[in-house]
């Protein structure tokens, strides 16, 4: 078994010596040092071996180990020095070569437009206030005036996670929270994502993007809604801008009015837009109801206020003339580097 040992050194010496890369040395150091190598296989036959001769056959089959393995780590660590060097002779860097140009990102056309709302109503004394996108049905619902059963219900397309919680149909519920919590006047918008169970379409997602505002206050009437609205309006299209108002009925306000610009496009004309009526509907608005004032813990013999909400992905649409909102959420690379 000596004699084993000595024969298995000297062979594992000589095919470690010949080897010039590192998946030869490794299948050297598979071919004698692995679990069924064959240094292995003269280990397992010491069974047979006697009391005296066990321990001087293990310490010489010890020796060899270390030694095969000390000629093994040798040997690795200068093919892989040599490796390194030819790699470095071949990999000639080209200094005067212009570098690769990395992409960067740019802000996303919904961003882009809300920022600019958002710094409008900010000149204008307005605060910005958020809440919670999972919502609890009584903010979302009952505390705007929409009570159980109520036919608005079945418009929203809610997605219910339970009987008392939603993901938020509107942003009006942060309006809700925040009469609660502080004491008029306030003046405050609320922007945010919202959810609506609605088929993906040109102008549908179920997913988007909406701004609510609400004022409340001693004295406040329809010609305030109406002179911040108009005020808005010009800032954000241009001073040109005409605006009107049309009687609608929200459960939230009353009296209620939808509020129409003048057609980006055609100026007024008439175009495939507008429909042909020279106007483009942009918001929902009016003067907050007495029973929203009240359920928040605000006295509507004392105070009155107006409230607005804006479509941001229509906003976007209309000031950018981008004519399918599934461009703003499919993250289309070529479609997004244009802003």
């Amino acid at each position: 078994m000596k004699e084993k040992l000595a024969l298995i050194k000297e062979n594992a010496l000589k095919e470690i010596a010949k080897c010039v890369g590192s998946t030869e040395i490794e299948a050297v150091r598979v071919k004698y040092l692995g679990k069924k190598g064959e240094l292995t296989s003269i280990l397992r036959g010491m069974g047979g071996l006697s009391k005296e001769e066990r321990p001087i056959v293990g310490k010489i089959a010890n020796e060899v180990r270390e030694h095969i393995e000390k000629f093994l780590d040798d040997s690795i660590s200068s093919i892989k020095n040599k490796e390194k060097n030819e790699k470095l002779q071949n990999e000639v860097i080209d200094i005067s070569m212009p570098g690769r140009k990395q992409n960067i990102g740019k802000r996303h056309p919904i961003e882009l437009t809300l920022n600019k709302m958002k710094n409008i109503f900010i000149e204008m004394g307005f605060s910005i206030e958020e809440g919670p996108e999972v919502e609890y049905d009584y903010y979302n619902f009952e505390a705007l005036n929409i009570p159980k059963n109520h036919s608005a219900r079945s418009e929203q397309d809610t997605f219910y996670i339970n009987d008392n919680i939603v993901l938020r149909t509107q942003t009006s519920p942060v309006q809700a929270r925040v009469m609660e919590k502080q004491k008029p006047p306030i003046k405050m918008i609320s922007p945010g994502r919202v959810y609506r169970s609605d088929a993906v379409d040109a102008t549908h997602s179920p997913i988007f993007y909406q701004m609510e505002g609400l004022v409340i206050d001693k004295g406040i009437t329809f010609a305030d809604l109406k002179g911040t609205l108009e005020l808005f309006a010009k800032k954000m299209f241009g001073d040109d801008v005409n605006t009107k108002f049309r009687p609608h009925h929200f459960p939230f306000t009353e009296p209620s009015a939808e509020m129409d610009a003048t057609c980006f496009v055609c100026e007024g004309e008439g175009c495939r837009v507008c429909k042909g009526s020279g106007w483009i509907e942009l918001l929902g608005c009016g003067m907050v109801h007495p029973e929203v004032l009240r359920r928040c813990g605000i006295d509507p013999e004392e105070y009155s206020g107006f409230a607005f909400g804006f479509g941001v992905d229509r906003m976007v649409m209309l000031n950018y003339g981008i004519d399918d909102i599934r461009l703003l959420y499919e993250s289309d690379m070529r479609f997004l580097n244009q802003f």
